[in-house]
């Protein structure tokens, strides 16, 4: 079977946009600061058009890294049709965000933390981009960059 013919940068990040803005679902990636650890969780998120916001306990291998390093790696779509984004980690709770946040958080992700019974272990994790790659097949890896340092460039 052959691949599809490769995608211009400007589709790519079209088509990134499109899944930031539609997808619930993300990979994030995490490592324990004093072994180097890595953890691996799937997470429901939203993105407000220039960050992805997520939630999960404070006392979670996850919470706890990414509070710890201030990074993350997240993936988004399936391996044949991937994001990833390298971003950094700013730790809010409930209050900092605001009841307006945490009600959009909630229609975009079909989900609500603070529904659950522990509520109060939740944290919120911001994600502010610094490199976004996207790909599909082979004849994409090159030019796979679309953000570096903050900046699209395309």
């Amino acid at each position: 079977m052959a691949n599809p013919p490769a995608r211009s940068a400007e589709e790519r990040k079209s088509d990134t946009l499109r899944r930031l803005e539609e997808d619930v679902d993300l990979w994030v990636a995490s490592a324990d600061p004093e072994t180097g650890a890595p953890f691996l969780v799937p997470l429901s998120f939203a993105w407000d058009g220039t960050s992805l916001l997520f939630a999960t306990t404070v006392t979670s291998p996850t919470g706890r890294n990414l509070a710890a390093s201030g990074r993350t790696r997240i993936g988004l779509g399936p391996t044949r049709d991937v994001v990833m984004v390298d971003g950094s980690v700013e730790v809010l709770t409930a209050d900092e965000l605001g009841k307006e946040t945490l009600d959009w958080f909630a229609q975009a992700s079909d989900w609500d933390p603070r529904q659950q019974a522990n509520a109060e272990a939740y944290r919120w994790f911001r994600v502010t981009p610094r490199r976004i790659q996207a790909w599909r097949e082979a004849n994409e890896i090159q030019g796979r960059d679309l953000m570096r340092d903050g900046r699209w460039l395309a």
